[in-house]
Formats: C-alpha cells, structure tokens, sequence
C-alpha cells in the first residue's frame, strides 16, 4: 500500500510538473492553470469542510485575490518560478528527509506527520541548491533579496501547511478530497502555495520587486 501511494503521488506530481512545465513562459496560461486549482479547492472546501467555513473561504478567497492581484501588476517570470520551485522543492526535501530520518514530531496536535528533521533538512537542501543555481545565472536581483524571498517562502510554505492541517482537523477529515490519490486533494497539495503567494503579493508591492 505505502509503495502505491507512493507510486500515485510520483505519478500526480509528474503530471502537475509537466501541465506547469507546459505553461511556465506563458503568463496567461500561468493564470488559468492556477484559477483552475483555485476552483478545484473551492470545490472541495465546499463539499468536505463545515467548520469554519467561512474562514476558511475567506482565507481562500483573499490568496486568490493576491494571486490575481500579482499577476496583473507584480508578474516578473523568474521571480515567480523561482517561488513556484521553492516551494516544490522544499515539499520534496523536507518529504524525503522526514520520511527516512524523522524522529523528532514537532506539530502532532495538529499535523502529527511533520518533524524537525524533516523540516531542517527542506530548509538545507532547497537553499543550497536554489543559492547555487543563482550564482550560474544573470538576473537583475540582489543575492541578499534573493536568500530573503527563497526563506521567507518557505516559512509560509510551513504556515500554509500547518492551516490547512488544522482545518482538516477540525472538520475531522484526513484529506480534502480524494481526487489528487497520493497527494489527497487540491487543497492538500496546493496549501503551501495558497500562503506564500499572499507573501509574495504584499513583498511585492513593499520592495517594488
């Protein structure tokens, strides 16, 4: 069973991967690959969550809004996929690290899965492999920013999480849905994003970047 989730979960990630890969130059497509996440979420906060309802629609609602709101005044494409990738690779590493190293369950109230090891090593990875990879390209931002946004979008990234944890909680449900196997729902495997973009909206519109 674990390796056929595993399986499932490889399989889903690579057919996001391929469907984003498909979109990454073109901003409008960009926009609509997102709003369609954004609806399937709705969809699912819709059908499975009754407490906190409206809280939790607002909070969606208003990442939505940040969304929008970025791509129409804020868009710049390295930016936003260099976002996009740290979030995807923080997940990844801190999965894997957690996974095989685990030991030490820090959120067990509410999501009982996350450790610290798992966590430390997201943080390690993502941020020696994304800094690297600045160093090999030309981009019209400062290292210093750089580090800044890559961190402080993986905190969100654990924000976004632990929320969504925590709905799921308190609606007393596993998953949001069952739609995405190996991953549970939208909402599941996008919660990440639904936090860090109203990061990267307001940082945006602070630093003027």
């Amino acid at each position: 069973m674990a390796y056929k989730n595993l399986f499932y979960r490889l399989f889903f990630s690579l057919l996001i991967f391929v469907l984003y890969f498909i979109s990454i130059n073109n901003k409008n497509l960009l926009l609509l690959f997102g709003t369609l996440i954004y609806i399937f979420i709705y969809y699912e906060i819709y059908k499975y969550f009754k407490i906190f309802f409206k809280l939790i629609l607002f909070y969606l609602f208003f990442s939505y809004f940040c969304f929008i709101l970025y791509f129409s005044i804020f868009f710049d494409y390295f930016i936003f996929n260099f976002f996009v990738f740290t979030i995807i690779l923080f997940d990844s590493f801190s999965y894997i690290n957690g996974k095989f190293f685990g030991k030490h369950f820090i959120f067990k109230s509410i999501s009982p899965k996350k450790t610290l090891e798992g966590y430390l090593g997201g943080i390690l990875f993502t941020n020696l492999i994304l800094i690297l990879y600045f160093f090999f390209i030309k981009v019209g931002v400062k290292i210093t920013e750089f580090i800044i946004i890559l961190n402080l979008s993986i905190i969100f990234s654990i924000i976004g999480d632990l929320v969504e944890s925590y709905f799921k909680r308190k609606n007393n449900i596993k998953d949001s849905s069952k739609y995405l196997p190996g991953h549970g729902g939208f909402f599941d495997r996008f919660d990440s994003f639904i936090a860090s973009i109203i990061f990267l909206t307001i940082f945006s519109a602070l630093y003027n970047i």
